[in-house]
C-alpha cells in the first residue's frame, strides 16, 4: 500500500469513528484522536505545566532508579515504546540500560513520531531505532530488526493504560501478551489514587494548555473532516468521580446548535458534553491484581516520596493461549 493510499485509509476510519461516536446518544470521542501533530505538540505543553505532576514525578523515579528498572529488564534488549509521544522518559531508560539492541517506538501520529525517531537515532547511533506507525491498541507486527536480541521489553509510560475502560486495558494486556516470549517484560506507568484536588487541578492548568487541547480535536475534525464546529461555542471540562477513582475529560456545548461533519448534521442542545476521555487512577497492589487476571506478575515496582505516581514491572507467568 503506499502512502497516500495508506493515509486515505486512516482518515476514512478517524471519519467513521468520529461520525459513529457523535451519532451516540451519549456522544463520544476516542482519546486517540486527541494527538495529531499539534495535539502532541499541545500534550507536550502540557507535560510542563505546573499542575501536571505525571510527567515530571514519573521521570524523577526513572532519574533515581535507573540503575535498578535497567536491572530488572536485562541486556540486550528490543525496547518496544507503547505511545512513544516525544519519548522523554525514554532517553532516560535507554542510557542505563545495558547493551540494547533496538528501539521501537510506536505512536499513531506520525509526523511527531518520524521526527522523535531521527532525534533518538542521532542521540545514540548503536541502538536500531525503528519507528512503527500504528494503532498500539490493536494488533501489530514488529519490524524485523536485522540484530540480535536476547528478549522483548514493553514500555508503556505516562500512565496511559488509565484512559482504558477495565475491559479495554484488559484486552490490551492480552494483546501485549501475545507479543512477549521468553523473558520479556512490561514496564508501565500508573497514576496513583490521591487528593481530587491534586488531580482536578492537573487536567485544568491555569494557562488553559489543556483546554487547547481537547478543543484542537474540533479543530482537526473541522480540517479533515470537513466539520463547521464553531469553537468558542464549545469548552473544556474536568471532574474527578470518586466512585470510580477516574478523572472523566470532556468536551462541553456552550448552546443549543448543529454542527455539520462529512456532510452529516449532529445537534447539541446547551450544557451536552462530548467525552474525550477518562484517566483511571490505581494503587499498586490494585493494578498488580487486575494485571494478574491476564497472566501478569508483579516483580518490582518504583514511586516518588508521594505515592503520587508508581512505574511496575510486570512479567508473564506464562503466556495467554
Amino acid at each position: 500500500m503506499n502512502r497516500q493510499l495508506a493515509t486515505d485509509a486512516v482518515r476514512d476510519i478517524f471519519r467513521l469513528d468520529v461520525l459513529s461516536g457523535l451519532s451516540k446518544k451519549n456522544k463520544s470521542l476516542p482519546c486517540k484522536y486527541l494527538y495529531d501533530e499539534r495535539g502532541s505538540q499541545l500534550f507536550d505543553r502540557i507535560c510542563e505545566t505546573d499542575e501536571y505532576y505525571p510527567t515530571r514525578t514519573e521521570l524523577q523515579i526513572m532519574e533515581e532508579n535507573a540503575d535498578s528498572i535497567a536491572n530488572q529488564i536485562g541486556e540486550r534488549v528490543m525496547l518496544v515504546e507503547y505511545g512513544s509521544g516525544s519519548s522523554i522518559k525514554t532517553v532516560k531508560l535507554l542510557e542505563s540500560l545495558r547493551d540494547p539492541a533496538a528501539y521501537v517506538p510506536v505512536d499513531i501520529s506520525e509526523e511527531h513520531l518520524l521526527r522523535t525517531a531521527e532525534n533518538l537515532r542521532s542521540a545514540f547511533p548503536d541502538i536500531a531505532v525503528l519507528p512503527v506507525v500504528a494503532d498500539f491498541t490493536q494488533p501489530f507486527e514488529l519490524p524485523k530488526t536485522g540484530c540480535d536480541f536476547s528478549h522483548i521489553a514493553l514500555y508503556f509510560p505516562g500512565s496511559t493504560i488509565g484512559n482504558f475502560t477495565p475491559a479495554a486495558a484488559g484486552e490490551l494486556l492480552e494483546f501485549m501478551s501475545s507479543m512477549l516470549g521468553d523473558h520479556g517484560g512490561l514496564l508501565i506507568g500508573i497514576d496513583l489514587q490521591k487528593s481530587p484536588a491534586v488531580i482536578e487541578a492537573a487536567y485544568n492548568d491555569a494557562l488553559g494548555v489543556t483546554s487547547e487541547f481537547s478543543l484542537n480535536l474540533l479543530k482537526r475534525i473541522n480540517s479533515e473532516l470537513d466539520g463547521n464546529f464553531d469553537l468558542d461555542q464549545f469548552k473544556h471540562k474536568a471532574v474527578y468521580q470518586s466512585n470510580e477513582h477516574r478523572i472523566k475529560v470532556s468536551i462541553v456545548s456552550g448552546r443549543a446548535q448543529t454542527v455539520m461533519i462529512a456532510g452529516q448534521e449532529f445537534d447539541f442542545e446547551e450544557g451536552e458534553e462530548i467525552l474525550t476521555e477518562y484517566s483511571h487512577k490505581y494503587t499498586i497492589d490494585g493494578f498488580a491484581d487486575f494485571a494478574a487476571q491476564y497472566g501478569f506478575s508483579l516483580h518490582k515496582h518504583w514511586t516518588d516520596p508521594r505515592q503520587y505516581f508508581g512505574l511496575l514491572h510486570l512479567v508473564l507467568d506464562a503466556p495467554l493461549p
